[in-house]
């Protein structure tokens, strides 16, 4: 296995990232270990990388099996711009191309080959010739028949273990419950694979439900104060798209619609056009988006009700990859959920894409926090709502259900969990027919214990049991209920219970504006974000390939001028620097040297601002009363106090750092072998010392060197 700081130095060389994600060093050691692994991490999370970065380290080359040309062309594109060799073989490509990418394979300049699983069959020869090294299948859930979006062609891959049996395979996808997992191992002939959950909270996504009621006028309020940001619309039917793009174009956005009816040149240029920001808005069916890794899709809203929560919560995560703050919005209707109802009548697994569907539409009129519900159902259970969905912000009424919730769970224990709702229900309402009876559940002590409950609220009672984690539905067991490990706080450990009041479902939800982007001041940004639209335009790549919103959005907050400076931002690499660091650090020196004028021009008849503050620091205010007397910000104020310490001043920095962090920072000094710039430590500490801290206990420390070398 490659050394620990070769690895990093990749990670910083190629994808230009100082550190890991969650799991993704897990994940990689594993690799390198020769070990199968299977990756559940939500869209955003950084999946990619768990298998390109071992993929340069390795010797021979990384097979990528992964379902759509777009998503194919998007990933080499991105990795050929960070210097990475890697190609793609598909039925798009004329045969004579094909066959150059054959032979730079068998001259071993490949490193990284995607391939679709229909084409796989046509590699077998060149891949008998060269040592294969790692096998990553992407959007796993594709192989199952549990999964949300069952692809035949998958099937076929099982083989592959079985023909390269030293190599390991990494099978990645957003989404899949307990049953897809297995089902995905027991398919490709991993079932001992290492099984790595990512947690799936993406809190920069803020969820808003509502009824779908006058949608047109909801979506022109919510789109509102986003006028340059992209954004994708899900509707269910064709038509829908055509008729709602139209609309969104009459009032003067950037709109398209995009389904299979559609020529597939005309869907192939809505794409184009959206990647590359030409189109700010596309109306699409659950198709879209799948094949792309634009990152700054800024919002998206679900038109109509989604047939799972897989789905919808795959489509969701194709808002905010750069990890800015996004906004998603759902409506949901009845008359979604039985056109819904047909579609699963048509599928293969009936019963199976009814009961997901029932999930969904629980989400969907739930009073319990959004985010609470999403992870509980991927088997995260979190106790603590999030505060940024439409229910935390208008919480209902609650009632102290902890009796209820001990009813319940108790006679799903005396049922031994092998019921559905409906036979649960019946048992504590003291049912007297077949499904009870012939099971002689009529002996349980549990028997009508709830006769006082109606059917249907104990129906709502135990959706919000299920919601907050109390409970989970087996899907691939005929729906039965299942105990958490929460469930058995409630029965064991005297925990309380909190339930929704039941009048609460009858009441019309009122639509919630929820927080949208809080970037600073956009002038930088803006001029970025121009710069590298111009660039892409020249490269003919989308422009997000070039850098991120999250990258550009950290050049305008550090502002680096120099290549060691630019190199520190994450998601600069060696290669991106080499291509682009030039012209970005040039707009960056030219507006910040626009902005120093003009504040110099501004100040001119005030005389050093510094001194100002001096002279309100020696009568003895303090920084945060300098500040406001001022009107400036703290920082700011700060900046002053160190720049009058470097004149001579006589201020005594010790009294602006804890003799803790003073000792912690001169640790990480030697730990972090005394690294150029702040960043490094502020990294270093998880933000828990900020960076007016760090500057101070640098500047002290230095001080006491050269003090230390005089004596």
């Amino acid at each position: 296995m490659p050394a620990q700081p070769q690895i990093l130095a990749t990670l910083k060389e190629y994808f230009g990232y100082d550190t890991f994600r969650p799991l993704q060093q897990e994940i990689i050691h594993s690799i390198f270990e020769g070990n199968d692994n299977l990756v559940i991490m939500p869209t955003g999370g950084g999946k990619s990388i768990c298998y390109q970065l071992p993929a340069f380290l390795l010797q021979g080359v990384t097979l990528v099996i992964s379902p759509l040309i777009a998503l194919m062309k998007d990933q080499v594109d991105g990795l050929l711009a960070n210097g990475i060799a890697a190609a793609y073989v598909n039925s798009s490509q004329h045969p004579n191309e094909q066959h150059e990418i054959y032979q730079k394979v068998l001259d071993k300049d490949i490193k990284l080959l995607y391939v679709a699983p229909e084409s796989l069959s046509s590699l077998d020869t060149i891949l008998s010739q060269v040592k294969v090294s790692l096998i990553a299948i992407d959007e796993a859930h594709c192989i199952s028949a549990w999964g949300h979006d069952f692809r035949p062609a998958y099937t076929q891959l099982g083989y592959l273990k079985s023909k390269f049996p030293e190599t390991p395979v990494i099978a990645l996808t957003a989404t899949a419950d307990k049953a897809t997992r297995q089902d995905i191992c027991d398919q490709l002939n991993i079932p001992e694979a290492t099984q790595h959950l990512a947690s799936f909270d993406r809190k920069n996504l803020s969820l808003d439900v509502r009824p779908g009621n006058k949608r047109i006028e909801q979506i022109y309020a919510f789109l509102s104060d986003k006028p340059n940001q992209s954004g994708i619309i899900y509707c269910l039917s064709r038509k829908t798209t055509e008729a709602l793009a139209e609309k969104l174009k009459d009032k003067g956005y950037k709109a398209a619609a995009y389904h299979a009816g559609i020529d597939h040149q005309k869907r192939s240029q809505v794409q184009e056009d959206f990647i590359n920001d030409t189109t700010q808005i596309v109306c699409a069916t659950i198709a879209f988006g799948m094949g792309i890794d634009k990152s700054n899709v800024r919002w998206v809203i679900h038109y109509n009700l989604p047939k799972n929560i897989e789905g919808y919560y795959q489509e969701i995560g194709r808002a905010g990859r750069d990890g800015l703050p996004s906004s998603t919005l759902l409506f949901h209707s009845y008359a979604d959920v039985v056109q819904l109802q047909k579609f699963a009548d048509m599928s293969g697994n009936k019963e199976v894409q009814l009961a997901k569907l029932d999930r969904m539409q629980q989400y969907a009129e739930s009073l319990s926090c959004r985010r609470k519900i999403l992870l509980n159902y991927f088997g995260e259970l979190i106790e603590k709502d999030c505060g940024n969905c439409d229910v935390c912000k208008n919480p209902p009424t609650f009632i102290d259900g902890t009796v209820i919730a001990q009813k319940v769970l108790s006679c799903i224990t005396r049922v031994k969990e092998q019921e559905p709702i409906g036979t649960v229900i019946d048992v504590l309402r003291g049912a007297q027919n077949a499904a009870v009876q012939d099971k002689g559940y009529q002996n349980l002590r549990t028997y009508g214990i709830g006769k006082d409950i109606a059917w249907r609220d104990w129906q709502q009672y135990i959706i919000q049991l299920i919601n907050q984690g109390y409970l989970e539905i087996a899907f691939h067991q005929n729906n039965k209920l299942k105990l958490t490990a929460l469930s058995k706080k409630v029965l064991f450990e005297g925990e309380k219970v909190s339930l929704a009041h039941l009048k609460e479902l009858e009441k019309a939800k009122q639509p919630v504006v929820l927080p949208t982007d809080q970037g600073a001041a956009p002038d930088l940004f803006e001029k970025l974000r121009a710069l590298r639209l111009e660039l892409a335009k020249e490269a003919e790549i989308p422009a997000y390939q070039i850098f991120n919103d999250a990258t550009l959005r950290e050049m305008e907050k550090f502002r680096p001028m120099t290549d060691e400076e630019f190199m520190q931002i994450n998601g600069v690499g060696r290669q991106k620097m080499q291509n682009y660091g030039y012209q970005f650090i040039k707009e960056i020196t030219n507006f910040s040297s626009a902005k120093t004028k003009k504040k110099k021009k501004k100040s001119a008849k005030k005389g050093n601002t510094h001194k100002e503050t001096l002279v309100l620091y020696q009568e003895g205010w303090s920084i945060e009363e300098i500040a406001v007397k001022r009107q400036l910000a703290e920082s700011t104020i700060f900046s002053h106090i160190m720049k009058l310490h470097q004149e001579g001043e006589p201020i005594d920095l010790h009294q602006f750092i804890a003799n803790q962090d003073l000792k912690a920072i001169e640790n990480a000094k030697q730990d972090l072998d005394n690294p150029d710039g702040l960043k490094p430590y502020f990294e270093h500490f998880e933000g828990a010392i900020d960076y007016n801290t760090i500057k101070v206990g640098l500047t002290i420390l230095k001080e006491d060197r050269k003090t230390n070398a005089l004596q």
